[in-house]
């Protein structure tokens, strides 16, 4: 599959349009996504990303990470495959079109040497939750290794750790200064989900409901990215197109709603956008 992304305007976010793949489309076709796991007892995060990323269409979704992590998500996955991790990173070969780091990773030393050595391999890259607040205290080592296709997902509390010198009074500004300034495309995310690109494009997201303020949220949101990138879109087009479709899951699923119920509602999402010329 992909999209057309569309933006008003007035910088608008507006419903994605999205073509379906040909009929002689395979998996690789469609892209391999990777999502590095959290240690065991925290893996649940980066299991709600994956899935995401499988549904939103991503042909095929690797959950990596410690064997005694892995056996948690083998009692819950079927669809996603499983692969323990190599310090070399063996894993992100010339198939891999997007990864995922982050959800549930925990603060730490070794969270900012997984960044850096996968930063290293120069594939699409969403870097979210855990991934960001490690580098609180050394923001600039973080923005030196940085390319154009990365896609920063902080909230509000994360974005003032990494960007202690922005100004989120204007969240427009800061979005935008805060991609000046690490080189990457920064989705901010709240009410009004911001996305900033380092080449100075804006677009906002008003599309979305109160029902996603909940626990997972961010992590399925951070999957729909990694998916979308999978699938060949740019990062600042990614960014804009899964923060929509983010919303719409809120609006579709309503009171009630959990991070869990997520994934099932995206194939919804999906044929509403589908382009039926």
């Amino acid at each position: 599959m992909s999209f057309r992304c569309k933006i008003s305007d007035k910088r608008v976010i507006e419903r994605p349009v999205l073509l379906a793949p040909p009929a002689s489309t395979h998996k690789y076709a469609r892209g391999s996504a990777i999502v590095f796991s959290g240690p065991p007892l925290r893996t649940g995060a980066s299991r709600l990303s994956a899935q995401a990323a499988l549904t939103v269409g991503a042909g095929l979704v690797t959950i990596v990470g410690e064997y005694e992590a892995l056996k948690e998500h083998a009692a819950q996955v079927t669809a996603i495959m499983l692969r323990e991790v190599d310090p070399d990173l063996a894993i992100i070969d010339d198939r891999v079109r997007s990864a995922l780091l982050g959800p549930g990773a925990g603060i730490s030393t070794r969270t900012k040497e997984a960044v850096l050595r996968l930063l290293q391999k120069g594939v699409p890259l969403v870097l979210d939750a855990d991934a960001l607040t490690s580098f609180e205290l050394q923001p600039s080592e973080l923005f030196g290794a940085l390319h154009d296709q990365v896609v920063l997902t902080p909230h509000e509390g994360e974005f003032a750790r990494l960007f202690p010198v922005i100004d989120l009074a204007d969240r427009f500004t800061a979005a935008r200064l805060a991609a000046e300034l690490s080189g990457a495309v920064v989705l901010l995310k709240g009410a009004e989900t911001i996305v900033a690109a380092p080449d100075g494009r804006l677009a906002v997201n008003t599309y979305a409901s109160p029902w996603l303020a909940t626990a997972g949220s961010g992590d399925v949101l951070a999957g729909l990215v990694c998916g979308l990138l999978a699938q060949g879109s740019s990062a600042f087009e990614a960014a804009c197109i899964a923060a929509w479709l983010h919303g719409d899951i809120g609006i579709r699923g309503g009171p009630g709603l959990t991070a869990d119920a997520m994934p099932g509602l995206i194939p919804l999402v999906l044929a509403a956008c589908l382009d039926k010329g």
